[in-house]
């Protein structure tokens, strides 16, 4: 699909992957939106870019999504790109900390419900576009999950069955709404920094992958290690699931 000229919502775009996307996007003249839920850091993060307004709002609380639809049909009326990014992880080992109920929870809300609920409320507006795409960022734990990521892990993994059921109901009723999915490795981002993210690829890795992937239509994208850990587990998921905890 065309990567220029578009109306772009990148949610948690104020840091990490999701300013890096923001930024190609912004660099090919697109019209970008970015959301998150610190108001200073994100309009520190639209300052750094051109053709980007920074919307305050909470991807997980219901309310605040109302009024981010709202805003989004009545001043962006063109939206035609949708980017699922803001996530939510806890780091403990099953086990070992109280809580993991809650942890998930919150982790399942923002990772899982979140683009969900979002992603439904935007398509009416998706689906009057010439062209439009939704994307959701999953990740390499999708396919095997980390010891200390596991419920990180099945809400991704949730996201990404959801990803590829709405890719094969709109190809069928909404084909002008492409669906891809973006499966990072391990980033070197503060969201990822307790888990060693200074050990990971650069965040403008992921973005410009993303853009190749959106010229091309390629649907699903496995960034840097992603791809040996996804072909892996295709072959064996045990040996997928021992190197992605070869670490621990």
């Amino acid at each position: 699909m065309n990567t220029t000229n578009n109306t772009v919502l990148i949610t948690g775009g104020s840091a990490g992957i999701g300013f890096e996307i923001a930024a190609v996007f912004s660099e090919k003249g697109n019209q970008v939106i970015i959301t998150g839920r610190d108001e200073q850091r994100l309009k520190a993060a639209a300052s750094r870019l051109k053709n980007t307004t920074a919307v305050v709002s909470d991807v997980s609380d219901p309310v605040q999504v109302d009024a981010l639809v709202a805003r989004i049909n009545r001043e962006f009326p063109h939206l035609n790109i949708l980017i699922n990014n803001a996530g939510k992880a806890h780091y403990y080992k099953l086990g070992e900390e109280g809580d993991v109920a809650l942890k998930a929870a919150e982790e399942m809300e923002t990772n899982y419900i979140a683009p969900l609920r979002l992603t439904d409320k935007l398509l009416p507006l998706l689906k009057k576009q010439k062209e439009a795409a939704v994307v959701n960022v999953t990740s390499i734990v999708a396919f095997a999950p980390g010891r200390r990521l596991a419920t990180y892990a099945a809400s991704k993994a949730a996201l990404h069955h959801y990803t590829r059921t709405l890719r094969l109901t709109l190809e069928k009723t909404s084909p002008n709404v492409r669906v891809f999915e973006l499966m990072p490795p391990l980033v070197n981002t503060e969201f990822s920094k307790v888990i060693g993210g200074e050990n990971g690829i650069a965040p403008r890795v992921v973005a410009d992958d993303l853009l190749e992937a959106l010229e091309g239509n390629h649907y699903e994208i496995h960034v840097g290690n992603t791809a040996n850990i996804y072909q892996l587990s295709l072959a064996s998921p045990a040996e997928a699931l021992k190197v992605m905890n070869a670490a621990e």
